[in-house]
Parts: structure tokens; sequence; C-alpha cells
């Protein structure tokens, strides 16, 4: 699959419309239907390639849209969590100057 084509599993005969917030291959048990003994069954089935990580980073991105940024009425909830995610992330990268200005009681 090269950059911009669709995955292919996707046959638009069969599926409709491609909907990027949709995983067109084979489905498997759900992560939260898998039991402890069957965990090291279920991880060994996943695809590890960087394709497959960008391909569900991509859809959680498109959910994320589909379900707070894109609907007609949008409320104040997407620009909160951005907020959110961007203060943790500067939080993290900053934490190795920001942990020197700890008050401490005995020095």
């Amino acid at each position: 699959m090269a950059f911009g084509d669709y995955p292919k599993e996707y046959n638009p005969s069969v599926h409709g419309p491609y909907d990027p917030a949709r995983f067109y291959g084979k489905p498997d048990t759900p992560f939260g239907q898998v039991k402890i003994s069957e965990i090291g069954s279920w991880l060994a089935r996943r695809n590890k390639t960087p394709s497959a990580f960008m391909g569900a980073v991509s859809r959680a991105w498109w959910r994320w849209q589909h379900k707070y940024v894109q609907p007609k009425r949008v409320g104040m909830a997407p620009f909160f969590q951005l907020l959110v995610a961007n203060m943790a992330f500067f939080y993290a990268i900053n934490y190795g100057k920001i942990k020197h200005h700890r008050n401490y009681k005995y020095h």
C-alpha cells in the first residue's frame, strides 16, 4: 500500500463508500473479550509493522474527528481535549527542567 492508497482489504462493491475510521481487515476478537490465558496468542496475531501502527493511529484520529470535531453542533470538548493533551505533552518534555524547582523541606 503506497501513501494515499486505499487499504488492500477495501472493496468498494462490498464495503460501499470508504470510511477512514473503519478497519477493513479480517475481524478478530476485541481486546475486552480476550481471556487472560489468551492474551499471548492474541498479541501474536497482531500486525506489528510500522504501516499497521500508522493505520491504527490514523483510524483513531478519524474516529475522534467524527465524534468530537465534525458533528453539526460541536461543543467545547475537542478544544479542551487538545488543551489538556498539549499541557500534558509540554509538561512531559519539560519535566527535566521542572523537577529541579521542587521545594524540599530539608536540603
